[in-house]
């Protein structure tokens, strides 16, 4: 796994180039809403890419994580299908009832079903490298879908575009990045930890989860502001100093939501909790959210490595896979 989070500046300028190099036919037809469909590390680039575009999408963007569509999911619905695998069965089951109900499709996957029913009824796809966790292909599951998203005239033009030197970005902020995970990982270590963000970043607060489960091995969760303060603030009453609260904040962070995480954090703080307040660098926003991204993946391989965990096996999902295989 430490090869692969290096690696991850130069597996997004590949992942560019492929997307780039990828013919889309797109469509002529109305396109009146968008449901993108994965789940984990297929499905994370979806919640994130579509809160990017939120302020300048055109048509409504929802993300999917079951093994059912939307009821409003028809002939005028484009239904992104993002599978690393091309196996995941929820993901497959969405994609047959997308093509059940006529939908527009367009395909992310290295192969598998998904890879196959695309190539049958001659849809669009995207066809990534295999062979790796999914979760450590997040650059070429959301640079591929910001390819799609854009060549539909989902997300304005000029937005891949925005990606294309992301891995040079993060190459020149490397030092930096290691660094920090370094810090937070000896504040971290034997913690219990709750991530917090902006509800317009909650992909990225997701991601940050999403690794740590799986690397590091931890149980942890996340909320958003400003919902948080009408429910989850409540149960800091019962915080003490074994948690840990980590607030990803951004520039671009709604300025109410900003008060209100400097005011929470005073609360935290009271019941003896550590306080660890990340603040994303980068120019754009989405410079922010890979930096962002890029410092979680480091920081869930350091608290696996300092554990003596290995951040690669996923024992409980493949024994969850195994039994369902058996039904």
């Amino acid at each position: 796994m430490r090869e692969l989070i290096n690696a991850f500046p130069e597996q997004l300028d590949a992942a560019w180039k492929n997307a780039h190099s990828t013919t889309i036919k797109g469509t002529s037809n109305p396109i009146h809403n968008v449901v993108i469909s994965g789940l984990g590390g297929s499905g994370i680039g979806g919640k994130i890419m579509s809160q990017l575009i939120q302020g300048s999408a055109r048509v409504p963007v929802f993300v999917n994580n079951d093994y059912a569509l939307p009821a409003f999911v028809s002939a005028t619905t484009l239904v992104i299908i993002s599978s690393y695998s091309g196996n995941t069965e929820e993901t497959v089951s969405a994609m047959k009832q997308a093509l059940d109900k006529g939908a527009m499709i367009a395909c992310i996957s290295s192969g598998g079903e998904v890879t196959d029913l695309a190539t049958s009824n001659e849809l669009d796809i995207i066809r990534i490298p295999g062979g790796n966790p999914p979760r450590s292909q997040f650059g070429y599951s959301s640079i591929s879908l910001a390819r799609m998203l854009e060549a539909y005239g989902i997300a304005p033009k000029g937005f891949f575009a925005r990606f294309e030197h992301m891995g040079t970005f993060l190459r020149s902020n490397k030092e930096d990045i290691l660094k920090e995970a370094e810090s937070m990982t000896s504040q971290l270590n034997g913690k219990r930890i709750i991530l917090y963000s902006e509800l317009n970043n909650e992909g990225v607060a997701i991601r940050w989860r999403q690794q740590l489960n799986e690397n590091s091995k931890l149980l942890c969760w996340h909320h958003v502001y400003p919902e948080m303060n009408h429910n989850e603030l409540v149960g800091w009453e019962s915080g003490n100093a074994d948690y840990v609260a980590v607030m990803l904040r951004t520039s671009d962070d709604n300025p109410r939501s900003a008060k209100r995480m400097d005011i929470t954090k005073e609360i935290y703080a009271s019941k003896g909790a550590e306080i660890i307040e990340v603040n994303a660098q980068g120019s754009t926003k989405e410079e922010c959210a890979f930096q962002l991204i890029n410092l979680g993946d480091w920081l869930s391989l350091r608290l696996a490595e300092v554990n003596d965990v290995d951040p690669v096996i996923i024992t409980s999902i493949d024994y969850l896979k195994n039994e369902l295989s058996k039904f």
